[in-house]
């Protein structure tokens, strides 16, 4: 977090996602005593720097490209259609998609938002009942609390990019079939190329489990740096804001991947420069 953040905005946004921070208390005047004694005792102690905990490290994983699995399918010349594909020409294309059965229940498709030059890639799942009336991801209560998770590691909504594994809402929310993931993914893999993110941040089980080409639970994949595509780019997972809404004690989880991901973009723009 930038040090110009101020201490106070940075507790509010912490609170907003349900985690505690450490107040040092006063400590009850102590007898008096002699100047000697004090101006020794002052000599010997320094008053330690307070520090955070260290996030969570992990090994980094060489797992293969997302669209391997799919290379042998139909599905791959949808790849090959988006391949030149600029941002007005792909969102056009994706407003008109009829690729899947979800064409015939949404009102409108989702595209993504933010800023097409953005360091920061955050993925979900898929729209929900607000975001197919809105045409904008993570808007309601979720959306609110994405934006306290983003600003209380310096970032504001409108520098990182959001989009969806699926552009199009599944009817009461039910979880993506394979069919609708496998014909919309390639929409998602040119926004990724057309953007060329520094990092990705993976929010929830479906969109670790489709960007990673795996069936392996949330709880393991988090707190590692894996890799997406071909260039690679470093990928970060962790919990949804539905889910964390549901579940608050899992916020402090997703608070130390929050961290992760942070110190790793760090990391890799020291060994850039």
């Amino acid at each position: 977090m930038s040090t110009s953040m101020n201490r106070a905005l940075r507790r509010e946004y912490l609170a907003a996602m349900g985690v505690s921070t450490w107040v040092l208390r006063s400590r009850p005047a102590p007898a008096a005593r002699p100047a000697a004694a004090v101006g020794a005792a002052a000599a010997r102690l320094a008053p330690a720097p307070a520090v955070g905990p260290a996030p969570a490290v992990g090994p980094v994983t060489g797992l293969r490209p997302p669209d391997a699995h799919r290379r042998e399918t139909a599905a791959a010349p949808g790849v090959a259609r988006e391949a030149t594909f600029d941002w007005a020409q792909l969102r056009e294309r994706v407003a008109a998609c009829t690729r899947c059965g979800l064409a015939a229940t949404r009102t409108q498709t989702v595209f993504g938002t933010g800023d097409i030059h953005a360091d920061w890639l955050v993925v979900g799942e898929a729209p929900g009942a607000e975001e197919d009336r809105e045409g904008e991801p993570f808007v309601g209560r979720a959306g609110q609390l994405l934006n306290s998770m983003l600003r209380a590691i310096g970032l504001a909504r409108e520098t990182v990019y959001i989009a969806n594994v699926l552009k199009c809402r599944p009817p009461h929310n039910r979880d993506p079939q394979a069919a609708e993931t496998q014909e919309c993914l390639p929409y998602l893999e040119r926004q990724i190329e057309l953007l060329q993110p520094k990092i990705m941040l993976a929010v929830g089980r479906i969109a670790a489990q489709n960007l990673l080409a795996t069936e392996t639970a949330i709880g393991r994949l988090r707190g590692q740096v894996h890799r997406f595509g071909e260039r690679p780019t470093p990928l970060i997972v962790t919990y949804h804001p539905a889910y964390l809404l549901r579940s608050p004690g899992e916020k402090r989880k997703a608070w130390a991947d929050l961290k992760f991901a942070r110190a790793e973009l760090v990391r890799l723009r020291a060994t850039r420069a």
